[in-house]
């Protein structure tokens, strides 16, 4: 019985003195909120962090580093052209339940040596797994996903930058991920992820609200909670500018 007693101790020290050998991960990020005004040309985010140990590195596979900045979701329709009688025309079209506004992924290695299938399965960490396109019952299904990646990678909305985190020592790291200037208003999520081996250590996880502010603000309010108002409002702008513009033109000429 004393043995046993003895042997369940152990193993609950064990367990208890496990998690404090695990490397983790300390994070921030030059900017928790973005502010979009109505000269918002883009913006850019430094996230820098360090890797926190209480034991030696485990073994000799190096640890890398990924971050992720993920706009919010939305569905999407992709659509197929055809050239028919001369003319461009759109043939077929498939829905994507769910992708990111902006995608952005960033790593101290290629992610083909930082991450493993498995791994990215579980977290959804590169930009295929990011994109969600359930039911549709497709089997041309990844040539949608995979044009719209194309297209919103050339817009910029979508980003993969590998060995573009700087990464010193194994200890420190740092990186720039830049925002365009077409943001969607919502809560961005930035994620940080230590990995060896193909596999994940740990995840730091912090939002970043991006909202109207000012005019812009107001605008935007006015367009998508009281249309009739603005409407009218545009419509008054319109004719008040059209009117001066008519008067200043009779003053020039008179």
């Amino acid at each position: 019985m004393a043995m046993r007693f003895l042997t369940l101790l152990a193993l609950a020290l064990a367990l208890i003195a496990g998690p404090l050998r695990a490397e983790t991960v300390v994070a921030g990020l030059s900017q928790e909120a973005i502010s979009i005004t109505t000269d918002f040309d883009g913006s850019e985010i430094l996230v820098y962090g360090a890797v926190r140990r209480d034991a030696p590195p485990p073994g000799t596979e190096p640890m890398q580093v990924i971050i992720t900045v993920e706009g919010p979701d939305r569905s999407v329709t992709v659509r197929r052209k055809d050239r028919r009688f001369g003319i461009w025309i759109n043939t077929d079209a498939s829905e994507i339940d769910a992708a990111p506004t902006f995608y952005a992924v960033q790593s101290s290695a290629p992610l083909a040596e930082a991450l493993s299938h498995t791994e990215d399965l579980r977290h959804s960490i590169t930009i295929p797994m990011a994109i969600r396109a359930v039911g549709t019952g497709r089997i041309d299904q990844g040539q949608f996903t995979e044009a719209l990646i194309r297209l919103n990678l050339e817009d910029d909305a979508y980003q993969l930058n590998e060995g573009a985190v700087r990464f010193r020592e194994e200890v420190l790291f740092d990186t720039s991920v830049r925002l365009p200037a077409n943001l969607t208003e919502g809560d961005y999520r930035a994620r940080i992820f230590l990995t060896r081996a193909g596999e994940v250590v740990d995840v730091y996880e912090q939002m970043i609200p991006v909202r109207k502010v000012g005019l812009e603000r107001l605008i935007y309010g006015l367009a998508h909670d009281r249309p009739l108002v603005y409407g009218i409002l545009s419509l008054l702008i319109a004719v008040g500018a059209g009117w001066m513009a008519s008067a200043v033109f009779r003053y020039i000429r008179g």
